[in-house]
C-alpha cells in the first residue's frame, strides 16, 4: 500500500490517479469482439465462453429447467435474506415514483411530464470469481417498477457452463425474462447488436471490469443508452479520532477484495487511527479467503494523513469515489461539503456492505471519478420522461404575440406562421 503524509496539495492530482489498461490496446479488443458477434452470433458467444472463461456451452440459453432446479441448489437461510433485501431495495426505489404534476405556465397552458418505461432492457451481472446476485436485485427491481417490458440478463458462465444458482434464483423473484450464459465484453455486444438468440436492448446497465466498461462505451456507437461508466469498484474512507480502526480496516478490504482493478483510499487527520488502521489492514487481509485480489488491490491504493477534515473533504470532492464513508464523530455538520460522490455511508456503523446488499439503496455506481457527473442506478434510470403540453385558444392568444416576435428575430419565419395563422383563424370565427 502506499503511505503519505501530509501531501502537498499540487500532488493531489497524481493520488487521485485510477489503475488503467492501456486504451488504445483496449479499444482495438473490443472493437473486434463485436465485429465476431456481429458475424457469428451465438456461436461466437459460445467461442468466446471457453476463450475467455474455460467454459464449455453447447447452448447459451438458460432453460426453465434450470432456473427452477436453482431454487433448490440454495439453502432457506440465503433465500430469506434475498427475499429481505428485496423487500428494502423495492421499498426504497418505489417511493422514487412520483406523481403527474400539470402546470399551468400561462392562464390556458398547461405543461407536465409523465414517465414511460424504456421497453427492453439488458443487465450485466458479473460472475466468475464473484457471482454478484446482488446485483441482480439492484438492477431488475427497479427495472421491473418501472414497467420494463424485456429484462435481459447476460452473466459468464462457470467452467461446467452452470450459472450460480443464487443468480438464477433472484433473477426469477425479480421478473427477468430472458437468461443467457456469456459474460464479459461479449455479452455487452450481443445485447448491443442481437444475436440468433439474445435480443438487442435500447439500454444496458451493470458494473464490470475494464472490459466491460469499454464495451459498454462501445456500445454507445450504435445508438445503445448505457446507465453510467461503472467499473472495478473503489472506497474511500474519512476517519477522525472518533473512528475505530478494525471497522475501517473492514470497509477498506470488503472493496479492494472485488479484484485486482479495484482501489481503496484511506483518509485520516489523527495519526493513531492512521497507523492503526494500516495495520489492523494489514492484519485482516491474512485472513481472507480471497486475499489474493485484495493484496493486488491495495498496491494501488492510498493510505494518506492529512491536516484537518476540510481537507479530507476537498481531497475526497476531487477524488469523487464511488463509496464515501465518513467515519466522524460529529458527520452531520460534514454532510453539505459533499459534492462528488456515488452512495455516503454515515458513521461508524454505516458499513459499505450494507448498501451493496440489503439497506435498501442502489449499488449500481459511478467509478472512476464519474461522481462527479453521474448519480447512481434509481428507478429515473429505467424511464424515458416525455413532456406534454395543451394549448387553448386563450393560451395561444395569450402566449401567442411572444412566440411570433421570438421566431421572427430568429429569422424562422415558419415557426412564426405556425401561430398566426391559428390566431388569424381565431379573429375570422370571431
Amino acid at each position: 500500500m502506499k503511505i503519505s503524509k501530509y501531501p502537498q496539495k499540487e500532488t493531489w492530482q497524481e493520488l487521485v490517479k485510477r489503475p488503467v489498461l492501456q486504451r488504445e490496446k483496449l479499444t482495438e479488443l473490443i472493437a473486434d469482439i463485436f465485429k465476431e458477434v456481429e458475424k457469428n452470433g451465438d456461436q461466437a458467444l459460445i467461442d468466446f465462453n471457453k476463450k475467455f472463461d474455460s467454459a464449455e456451452v453447447k447452448n447459451i440459453n438458460v432453460s426453465e429447467e434450470e432456473i427452477e432446479n436453482a431454487e433448490n441448489l440454495i439453502n432457506t437461510e440465503l433465500k430469506e435474506a434475498i427475499q429481505q433485501a428485496k423487500a428494502n431495495i423495492t421499498k426504497f426505489h418505489a417511493s422514487q415514483i412520483v406523481e403527474i404534476e400539470k402546470i399551468e405556465t400561462t392562464k390556458g397552458v398547461v405543461c407536465w411530464r409523465e414517465n414511460r418505461a424504456i421497453e427492453k432492457v439488458g443487465i450485466y451481472i458479473p460472475g466468475g470469481t464473484a457471482p454478484l446476485f446482488s446485483t441482480v436485485l439492484m438492477l431488475a427491481i427497479p427495472a421491473q417498477l418501472a414497467g420494463c417490458k424485456e429484462i435481459i440478463l447476460c452473466t459468464p458462465p462457470d467452467k461446467n457452463g452452470n450459472i450460480n444458482p443464487a443468480i438464477l434464483y433472484t433473477a426469477k423473484l425479480c421478473g427477468v425474462t430472458k437468461i443467457f450464459k456469456t459474460g464479459g465484453a461479449q455479452a455487452i455486444a450481443a445485447m448491443t447488436l442481437g444475436t440468433e438468440s439474445i435480443p438487442s436492448v435500447y439500454k444496458i446497465f451493470g458494473p464490470g471490469n475494464q472490459y466491460v466498461v469499454a464495451a459498454k462505451e462501445f456500445a454507445q456507437n450504435y445508438n445503445v443508452a448505457i446507465d453510467m461508466p461503472a467499473g472495478p469498484s473503489e472506497v474511500l474512507v474519512i476517519a477522525d479520532e472518533q473512528a475505530i480502526s478494525e471497522f475501517c480496516a473492514a470497509d477498506l478490504l470488503s472493496q479492494a477484495e472485488h479484484g485486482s482493478d479495484s482501489q481503496v483510499i484511506f483518509l485520516s487527520t489523527d495519526e493513531k487511527i492512521f497507523n492503526q488502521t494500516i495495520e489492523e489492514t494489514k492484519k485482516q487481509l491474512q485472513e481472507l479467503p480471497r486475499n489474493q485480489f485484495a493484496e493486488e488491490a491495495l498496491k494501488n491504493s492510498h493510505f494518506i494523513l492529512l491536516n484537518n477534515l476540510d481537507e479530507a473533504l476537498d481531497f475526497s470532492n476531487l477524488y469523487a469515489p464511488e463509496h464515501l464513508i465518513l467515519a466522524l464523530g460529529n458527520y452531520e455538520k460534514y454532510i453539505p461539503k459533499i459534492q462528488n460522490a456515488g452512495s455516503v455511508f454515515l458513521g461508524n456503523y454505516s458499513c459499505e456492505s450494507a448498501g451493496d446488499y440489503a439497506s435498501g439503496t442502489n449499488h449500481t455506481l459511478p467509478t472512476n471519478g464519474f461522481a462527479k457527473n453521474y448519480s447512481g442506478v434509481s428507478l429515473d434510470s429505467f424511464v424515458k420522461k416525455i413532456t406534454f403540453q395543451n394549448l387553448s385558444k386563450e393560451g395561444l392568444k395569450n402566449l401567442g404575440k411572444t412566440i411570433e416576435i421570438m421566431a421572427e428575430a430568429e429569422g424562422l419565419f415558419a415557426h412564426k406562421n405556425a401561430v398566426s395563422i391559428r390566431l388569424k383563424e381565431r379573429n375570422e370565427r370571431i
